[in-house]
């Protein structure tokens, strides 16, 4: 059990992994990797499904604690990326 403190979860670091996966870091010391490939693939939208382009998907922002593409076109939660439950 991790005995920092922590108010609220913040993202604190991003890391391009390969594919479309992204390694994620928390500030409680957590980090894991995410999988966005189920999550594009499923998806029906054209604005979506772009990002099955891994040139596309590996030039996404991160900052001011969020990660997303292309001026907000795709973001997530830090909570969904905290629990890995991209959906």
């Amino acid at each position: 059990m991790n005995s920092l403190s922590i108010d609220h979860i913040e993202l604190t670091e991003v890391a391009y992994l390969g594919d479309h996966r992204v390694k994620v870091s928390f500030n409680d010391g957590i980090s894991h990797t995410v999988d966005f490939a189920p999550f594009l693939l499923k998806a029906k939208h054209p604005d979506i499904k772009k990002y099955l382009d891994v040139n596309k998907f590996k030039n996404f922002t991160f900052n001011y604690g969020h990660l997303h593409w292309n001026d907000y076109d795709l973001s997530f939660s830090n909570d969904d990326l905290y629990n890995g439950q991209i959906v």
